[in-house]
């Protein structure tokens, strides 16, 4: 296997983008990509996305972002593992560049969400359509009881849920590409509208357009294109039952845990090894869930670890400095992708006012469903 690198970003905004459609947006983030990495052709891509025939009735990615790429009989696919598409084509892309099979790949992902279908039913087929959607049961209804357990079972509260939310939008703040770049304080998360008990407005990830792409090369190519290289030095995948009635322990996100042990064994690192870190946080008690199970603190102590300011810029792990999935917006099949984006951007120094001091790794988990899969990336700054 060779090593891997990430050699070009690209990202739209991401937000109510009615002017753009859904191969304009990847068009837009690919060639973005293309751009910043310098490179001359493309030997294969990949295409993250979830719902593109429920919101846009089209399938057959693969061929139409060739086509309107300008790539033309280019080996090109589409991968759907629900919200967690982009980061599961970034780890085929990265597993196809390692094997030797290609050299120069682009891992684009992409959801144009906002074009008058019903986004609660389309989100709500990466649930168990059989024993949770049909009763009604909804993304806010299944996080909303995690959140009710946890709270039971740890004593998490909805000031703690509520640090998370404001931390997230403090770094949103910051990022030119938000959805919601705006400051909100622990008083509007408590009194916001309520979408599902305990969950508020500002407890939840928006609907949400945009797309991002990346460069993917071996190492030793990457020196022809780059001085600053960015090297994937771990990754790993896991399911979980896609129902949570089916689980032992509700309040644990299994699959984010057996995908992050894994990457953390590839690269031969611990938690306390990595510097920051993107995590699924479609929801706020869902990144308490997620730093629990990629063990940045204790399990059970997510709450008071985020109120405490560990997760800010400035703290122990800083958490979602993009904004996460809360502020920045959550275009499910792009946003695997648009994590990894951000760590790029963390590791070459070019964060601006979000960057975090010192920065040489950083890990990025993205999350289908209610966790029923996951996968984690470690990039390191060589």
């Amino acid at each position: 296997m060779r090593d891997v690198a990430v050699i070009g970003i690209g990202i739209t905004k991401f937000g109510e983008l009615w002017w753009q459609n859904l191969r304009e947006l990847y068009v837009e983030a690919a060639l973005k990509a293309i751009k910043d990495a310098g490179v001359d052709h493309l030997d294969s891509m990949y295409v993250g996305c979830m719902t593109s025939g429920l919101f846009c009735a089209q399938e057959h990615l693969g061929s139409l972002m060739a086509d309107y790429l300008g790539q033309k009989h280019l080996p090109a696919y589409r991968i759907e593992s629900a919200c967690a598409s982009g980061g599961l084509a970034f780890r085929l892309g990265y597993i196809e560049v390692a094997s030797g099979m290609s050299d120069i790949v682009l891992v684009g992902g992409v959801e144009k969400m906002l074009t008058g279908a019903d986004a609660t039913f389309a989100l709500a087929s990466a649930a168990d359509q059989e024993y949770e959607a049909f009763h009604g049961n909804t993304f806010p209804g299944l996080y909303a009881m995690i959140a009710k357990a946890h709270m039971t079972k740890y004593g998490t509260t909805r000031e703690q849920m509520a640090a998370v939310a404001v931390k997230s939008h403090d770094n949103g703040s910051k990022n030119p590409n938000a959805q919601f770049p705006l400051k909100i304080s622990k008083e509007m998360v408590l009194n916001a509208t309520p979408v599902a008990d305990p969950l508020g407005l500002f407890d939840c990830s928006p609907v949400s357009d945009g797309a991002a792409a990346v460069i993917l090369c071996p190492v030793e190519l990457a020196k022809k294109y780059t001085d600053t290289i960015i090297k994937v030095i771990g990754s790993g995948a896991a399911t979980s039952t896609i129902a949570l009635h089916q689980r032992d322990d509700i309040t644990f996100l299994d699959a984010v845990y057996q995908a992050g042990k894994r990457a953390y064994e590839v690269a031969g690192l611990k938690p306390e090894d990595i510097d920051f870190a993107e995590v699924h946080d479609c929801f706020t008690i869902a990144e308490i869930c997620c730093i629990e199970a990629l063990g940045f603190c204790e399990v059970g102590q997510g709450g008071p670890f985020s109120e405490a300011g560990n997760t800010a810029l400035d703290g122990k792990v800083p958490i979602n400095t993009s904004g996460g999935l809360k502020s920045k917006g959550h275009p499910v099949g792009a946003t695997g992708v648009a994590q990894i984006v951000e760590l790029v951007e963390q590791l070459r120094g070019s964060a601006g006012e979000r960057q975090v001091k010192n920065a040489k790794r950083g890990l990025a988990q993205n999350m289908g469903g209610s966790g029923g899969s996951s996968v984690v990336h470690i990039l390191e700054v060589q």
